[in-house]
């Protein structure tokens, strides 16, 4: 396992699994079987594994079929009513928990980064969020794997920069719009050497399960 560094100790893992399956014919992704178990319980380890202290899962299609079916214990679980919107509502529901979290000086008052993932990613592991972690300097750090030099996931928001980016989330964009106004101050963190960044999207993506 991974072992946590300093700076990943005060970095919550904030999971997006609130995707309906669209393209899988309204399967929703969290609950896909990986391993035996529900594809999100997989994204949930990785981000521990990787050093993340706390993690929080943006729940959406099926939100109570995944609480019933999948173990998410220690996780704090948040419902996103409109996952549907696309992922830029997702991420902004789980920025603003977090957000909520830390004024309130709570149980993840002391977050001072997000590490962002994607339950439909299984093919990043807990290296790689080992790796970006580690780029975890300051409330204003922004950083993000890259595979053979192109931008991809986990991707890394300094606390400072929370609202900003919930603020510019919209549709299936997530963060993109924020990243690109920002792409000079992105510390960019190879992990081609560790991980496969594809996404769980069609019928023909499921041979990828095990």
């Amino acid at each position: 396992m991974t072992q946590p560094t300093t700076n990943a100790a005060r970095a919550t893992g904030l999971l997006l699994a609130a995707g309906g399956g669209r393209r899988l014919g309204g399967r929703p992704k969290a609950l896909l079987p990986h391993r035996g178990r529900p594809l999100v319980e997989n994204a949930v380890r990785v981000l521990r594994e990787g050093g993340c202290g706390t993690v929080y899962v943006v729940l959406g299609a099926a939100a109570e079929e995944v609480r019933a079916r999948a173990d998410l214990a220690g996780c704090v679980l948040i419902d996103n009513p409109d996952w549907s919107e696309g992922m830029g509502s997702s991420l902004r529901a789980g920025l603003e928990a977090l957000g909520k979290a830390a004024a309130a000086g709570g149980r993840d008052g002391g977050a001072r980064a997000a590490l962002v993932s994607l339950v439909d990613q299984p093919g990043i592991g807990a290296e790689a969020v080992a790796r970006v972690l580690a780029a975890h300097r300051s409330g204003d750090s922004l950083a993000a794997a890259s595979y053979d030099g192109k931008r991809g996931h986990p991707v890394l928001f300094g606390a400072e920069r929370w609202a900003d980016i919930a603020a510019s989330a919209t549709g299936d964009r997530g963060a993109r719009a924020y990243l690109k106004a920002h792409e000079a101050e992105i510390a960019l963190v190879e992990c081609g050497d560790v991980a496969e960044p594809y996404d769980i999207d069609t019928e023909a993506d499921l041979s990828r399960l095990q």
